[in-house]
């Protein structure tokens, strides 16, 4: 097929490109995880990330293999919804009853605004981290940066890991306390950095956005989340519904789903 312009000319039009662009343009996996961590560091300063975040962050940051072996060895999730459920939420149902009454006027205030239930904000919570007890215990910076120097979905996690700094660059969270998940996830209800940059609010009005330790923050990001994906006020989550599939926004397991909405319901009718 003739697209209508020479191969020459191709080749030339890439070759101008490529000189064009930043030199620090970081290649992933190429020379030494050191040398990419500068050419990011220089990224991060022209987006505007300042020095003393750039410094604070990523001064020391070493390659962490262990997290990407974990990347590389994930295993494809394979438990039905009846085996997930029924390890996942009878030990959760009587904490989480307890957290819908002790943040009770709370979860109302966020149902007002979002138009989200406390019953399945709270069931996320239980699911995700144990109501806050299981945040995680990896670095969240050095996981992002090992996982954006490997080649494996390099363009993500860099991406990620410069919201991260956003995070810090704005005062949120200082970078020693952002822990979490192997893959980045942080908070009680896990956002990975660009969600925590887009749906992360300050309901308590203090400001800042802390989805580590204030619980209403937390409770409030997570309805703007499933609000900005569309979640349809005063309507059910039953599979096939709207508002299941805004969940599988949250989560694109159906497992997962499924078991977020069965939370949700047992916690409705608790006592």
């Amino acid at each position: 097929m003739n697209s209508g312009f020479s191969v020459k000319a191709f080749t030339l039009s890439a070759l101008l490109t490529i000189l064009a662009a930043p030199a620090y343009a970081a290649a992933c996996g190429t020379g030494t995880f050191e040398a990419w961590l500068d050419d990011f560091k220089k990224e991060a300063a022209s987006k505007g990330i300042s020095q003393t975040v750039i410094a604070s962050s990523l001064s020391g940051v070493t390659l962490d293999k262990a997290v990407i072996a974990r990347d590389q060895n994930q295993k494809v999730f394979s438990q039905t919804f009846e085996e997930f459920s029924g390890r996942m939420v009878p030990p959760r149902i009587t904490r989480g009853s307890n957290m819908m009454k002790q943040y009770g006027s709370v979860l109302s205030r966020i149902e007002q605004t979002y138009g989200v239930p406390g019953e399945i904000i709270v069931a996320i919570w239980g699911l995700e981290t144990d109501y806050g007890v299981n945040l995680g215990k990896f670095q969240t910076i050095r996981s992002l940066a090992s996982l954006a120097y490997d080649c494996r979905r390099s363009d993500m996690f860099k991406a990620e890991l410069m919201d991260a700094l956003r995070i810090v660059e704005r005062g949120d969270v200082p970078p020693q306390d952002l822990r979490g998940a192997w893959a980045g996830e942080i908070g009680q209800t896990q956002f990975m950095p660009s969600s925590y940059i887009k749906y992360a609010v300050d309901f308590d009005g203090n400001g800042r956005r802390d989805l580590l330790r204030n619980v209403p923050d937390v409770l409030a990001s997570t309805a703007n989340f499933l609000a900005s994906k569309g979640w349809q006020r005063g309507k059910d989550w039953e599979p096939g519904s709207a508002n299941f599939a805004v969940l599988k926004e949250w989560n694109k397991s159906e497992v997962y789903s499924r078991t977020v909405g069965y939370f949700a319901t047992q916690l409705a009718r608790a006592p």
